[in-house]
């Protein structure tokens, strides 16, 4: 019971690695807001967790409903300790092959949504002096990669924001930090895959396959992979771990 009589706020955690970290952190003993676009899904993950989970509507790329679902969260749990940016989108296309709107669509999810949401839970923690900001990254985010510069860009993005909100929040007794996952197995990647099956000519499950077996711990890794760096950062034993962020990726990337 790590987080016993902690609150959360996951954003996109109606499925995968979201929902994974909901259910690690009522295990742990934390109340939990799982903030979704989709909230009948929202809802749906919710009950099947327990009375210490529920259900917000919240999309990332719209400030009034960052607002309001923000004020929901603390009305219901009566404050806000921990705040997981995991709303994210994925897409891959050849350079000269990048539109506008795939560009725009993953900026103001992947970046805006994690800057505005971080400025949300800042806010109602600071007069608190107190609070423990997680963002996703990626190992996309460390480096480029051939057909994913939009969804890489955004990732190396929220890097920077990670490091500049963490040295920024500090002073306020407000740890940012960032976890960066491989690739792991879910829905996620079966969308992936479906992109690489396109644009390299393979087989639908080849690429997922080969990028499995690529990773030196032996296999992709699944979302309760990430769970374990994602309670430790919640805990007062990370207390003095700022602007970081730790690739749990089975040592694919070496930072």
């Amino acid at each position: 019971m790590r987080l016993q009589g902690k609150t959360a706020l996951i954003t996109g955690a109606a499925r995968g690695i979201g929902l994974a970290y909901a259910r690690a952190y009522v295990a742990e003993g934390a109340q939990v807001a799982i903030a979704d676009i989709n909230l009948a899904a929202a809802q749906a993950a919710a009950a099947s967790i327990g009375p210490q989970a529920f259900a917000i509507e919240l999309d990332v790329t719209r400030q009034d409903s960052i607002d309001a679902a923000f004020a929901q969260a603390v009305e219901k749990m009566g404050k806000l300790d921990i705040l997981i940016n995991n709303a994210a989108l994925f897409t891959a296309a050849e350079i000269v092959d990048i539109t506008r709107a795939d560009y725009d669509k993953l900026f103001a999810v992947n970046v805006s949504g994690t800057l505005f949401c971080m400025q949300a839970a800042a806010r109602h923690m600071i007069p608190r002096g107190t609070g423990t900001i997680i963002n996703m990254a990626s190992q996309a985010g460390r480096r480029g990669e051939a057909f994913v510069a939009t969804y890489c860009a955004t990732k190396a993005a929220v890097i920077s924001l990670t490091q500049s909100a963490g040295l920024n929040l500090i002073k306020h007794g407000i740890n940012v930090n960032a976890i960066a996952p491989g690739v792991v197995d879910g829905d996620h990647w079966d969308g992936v895959d479906a992109y690489f099956a396109k644009l390299e000519g393979k087989p639908l499950g080849q690429k997922k396959r080969e990028v499995g077996a690529s990773v030196p711990f032996g296999r992709m890794g699944v979302a309760e992979d990430l769970t374990g760096m994602a309670i430790f950062l919640a805990t007062d034993e990370a207390k003095y771990v700022v602007a970081q962020c730790f690739g749990v990726d089975g040592g694919n990337w070496m930072a």
